[in-house]
């Protein structure tokens, strides 16, 4: 199998690149090697590497830019897949693509529903759910969109790396306590969008998270002990819990984004998170 990832530098794309099956040939192009914003470029990748499966691991994810960059987004997070649909679709090759649970408004109380109503409510979700609408317009057989929360790694820029370097630098912190949701390991989603690959039938649509339920200010607080508790950090400082009203964004947040996900070898977030972290000693 043949595997054109998408992406090279970003925490999926490093995590897919560490976690490749060894049955498996995996070229992973980031923004050098391929404009995933010109068709041209596209079919060129796809004439020389010839994949059976396209992972688009890349993504406008700066939240808060995407409402004073409206165009960049929908051009990363819209227009690309739409093209890597057609792509796909011409080839006859198998497509996953990973979006958000900023899909949705957040305003449900239980976990969200792979077929539950969408309504984003801000440009980076509106954004992905067009490139959502894309896969499924274009290249509706042989794909998947696989949904997920809260990503973070070991590698890349994400929230749990933030935190230790603020919680280093700082005495106290104040973090927000009434966004919920589920971190979510990128090594693990890496795990399961390579089981996708080689699965023999595909549903249209998936929600993957870790296991459990948190806020920002909860995931904060376990980075904290846990990292004491590895002698990642010295010093334990004060996290004051603190409403969205208390933090203002540019971008509108959904104020639950649990998903339902599917069942499989998925870990409690706090195990994920204590795996992740014992990875920065060296650090």
């Amino acid at each position: 199998m043949n595997v054109l990832i998408i992406g090279k530098n970003g925490q999926v794309a490093w995590e897919l690149q560490q976690t490749c099956p060894s049955h498996i040939t995996a070229h992973a192009l980031g923004r050098n090697e391929i404009d995933i914003t010109d068709p041209q470029s596209i079919e060129q990748a796809i004439t020389q590497l010839k994949p059976t499966v396209i992972i688009n691991a890349s993504a406008y994810t700066a939240v808060d830019k995407a409402e004073s960059e409206q165009a960049e987004a929908y051009l990363i997070n819209a227009t690309a897949v739409e093209y890597l649909a057609q792509a796909a679709s011409k080839h006859r090759i198998r497509l996953l693509h990973i979006s958000t649970d900023f899909v949705f408004d957040g305003t449900k109380n239980t976990p969200y529903k792979v077929d539950d109503q969408t309504n984003p409510i801000n440009v980076y979700g509106a954004s992905k759910l067009a490139g959502e609408l894309a896969i499924k317009i274009y290249c509706p057989a042989n794909s998947a969109i696989v949904r997920t929360s809260w990503v973070y790694s070991s590698h890349g820029n994400n929230f749990v790396k933030t935190m230790l370097r603020l919680m280093a630098e700082k005495d106290e912190l104040n973090v927000v306590s009434d966004q919920i949701g589920c971190p979510t390991n990128a090594n693990g989603l890496a795990k399961y969008l390579w089981q996708l690959t080689e699965q023999a039938n595909l549903e249209p649509l998936y929600h993957y998270s870790d296991l459990g339920v948190a806020s920002w200010y909860d995931f904060a607080v376990a980075i904290l002990d846990i990292a004491l508790e590895q002698g990642i950090l010295a010093k334990k400082i004060v996290i004051h819990p603190t409403p969205s009203s208390g933090y203002p964004t540019p971008a509108m947040r959904p104020f639950f984004g649990l998903l339902a996900a599917m069942e499989g070898s998925r870990k409690h977030w706090i195990t994920s998170l204590k795996q992740t972290l014992s990875l920065f000693g060296d650090k």
